[in-house]
C-alpha cells in the first residue's frame, strides 16, 4: 500500500501553480502519480517545481488572460501526455480597496485574469472532454461570491461571475446528457498565501483577514474532487457559516462582515498603494503558505 499511486493514470492541468493553492495541489498530485501541467507566469518558480516534484510535472509558462497561451498549454499538454482528465483553474488574482478609487486600469487587468482566464481554460477544457467523453474541470471562486465583503467588491464581481459561468455548464453538460464530463465550484474562504501579498491594494493598509484559513484544507477539499465531483464544495466552517447566514439573515450577515473587515483593515500596517502583481508578476511570494497568520500573531503580541 506504500506504494499505491491513486493518480498515475491522470493527466491534470493546474493554473496559477506557482505559488498558494496551485503551488500545494501541484505537488500533492505529483506525490500521487499524476501526470501534472503546471501553468503561471513565473516560468522560473514552475521550473524549480517539476524539478522538485519529478519528471511527471510538465511546466508551461502561461498568462491566463491570453487566449493562445492558454490554447498553448492545452497544446504542450496533449503533445506529452496525450490526453487531459482534470482541468483546473486556479490561477487570480486580487485588487482591494474603495471602489471609486481603483484605477480603471487595474479593475481591468484583474477581470481579464480572473474571469476571462477561467472562460478561455473552461472553453478549451469542455472542448477536449466532448472529444474524450470524460473529463472534471474544477473552477475556484470564494466566499466572496457569495457574501459581500466591502473593500473586495472588484474581486467579488469577478467571482461572482465564475459561479455564475460554472453553474450554467453544469446545467448544459446536464442537458447535454454528459454523464462522465463534471463540472464543480469551489468556495474558499479567506487563505493564508501569498495572494494577499500579490493583490492590487489601494486601502493604505496591508491585506489581511481575521480569521484565515491553512491552505491545506482547501487544497484538500480541491484534491477530493477528483475522485469525488460535486457541483458546489463550501470549504470549511467559516464558508458554511457564513454562506448559510447569509441565506437566513443577509442583512445582518453582511452588515457585521462589511464591520469586520473595516476594522481588520484600519488595524493592519500602513502600506503605500500598489497594483501588485496585476500586471507584473511579483518575485515575492512563492510558497504555498504566505506566512499571515504568523504575521498577525506577532502584531498581537505587539
Amino acid at each position: 500500500m506504500a506504494d499505491h499511486k491513486p493518480y498515475q493514470n491522470l493527466t491534470i492541468v493546474v493554473t496559477g501553480a506557482s505559488s498558494g493553492i496551485g503551488k500545494g495541489v501541484v505537488r500533492r498530485l505529483a506525490e500521487g502519480g499524476a501526470n501534472v501541467v503546471a501553468a503561471a507566469r513565473r516560468k522560473n518558480l514552475l521550473d524549480a517545481l517539476a524539478e522538485e516534484c519529478g519528471p511527471r510535472v510538465l511546466a508551461v509558462e502561461t498568462d491566463v488572460s491570453e487566449e493562445r497561451d492558454v490554447k498553448n498549454l492545452v497544446d504542450a499538454s496533449i503533445r506529452k501526455f496525450g490526453k487531459i482528465d482534470v482541468w483546473i483553474n486556479n490561477a487570480a488574482v486580487g485588487t482591494i480597496g474603495v471602489y471609486d478609487q481603483i484605477p480603471l486600469e487595474d479593475l481591468r487587468r484583474m477581470v481579464e485574469i480572473n474571469v476571462h482566464g477561467t472562460i478561455y481554460g473552461s472553453h478549451y477544457a469542455l472542448h477536449q472532454f466532448q472529444q474524450q467523453g470524460r473529463g472534471t474541470l474544477i473552477n475556484i471562486s470564494s466566499v466572496a461570491a457569495n457574501v459581500a465583503f466591502p473593500y473586495y467588491t472588484p474581486y467579488s464581481a469577478s467571482k461572482h461571475a465564475v459561479s455564475g459561468l460554472t453553474a450554467a455548464l453544469q446545467q448544459e453538460m446536464e442537458l447535454a446528457g454528459h454523464k462522465d464530463i463534471h463540472i464543480c465550484a469551489v468556495y474558499p474562504w479567506a487563505t493564508d498565501t501569498p495572494w494577499f501579498e500579490h493583490t492590487a491594494n489601494y486601502t493604505g493598509h496591508a491585506a489581511e483577514m481575521k480569521p484565515m484559513d491553512d491552505p491545506e484544507i482547501v487544497i484538500n477539499a480541491i484534491i477530493d474532487l477528483i475522485d469525488n465531483p460535486q457541483n458546489t464544495v463550501n470549504v470549511g466552517i467559516k464558508t458554511k457559516g457564513t454562506t448559510l447566514s447569509s441565506r437566513l439573515a443577509p442583512g445582518a450577515t453582511e452588515d457585521f462582515n462589511a464591520r469586520q473587515v473595516l476594522k481588520v483593515t484600519q488595524d493592519a500596517p500602513a502600506i503605500a498603494p500598489t497594483s501588485g502583481s496585476l500586471h507584473e508578476p511579483m518575485m515575492s511570494g512563492t510558497e504555498v503558505d504566505g506566512g499571515l497568520r504568523e504575521r498577525m500573531k506577532v502584531e498581537r503580541r505587539d
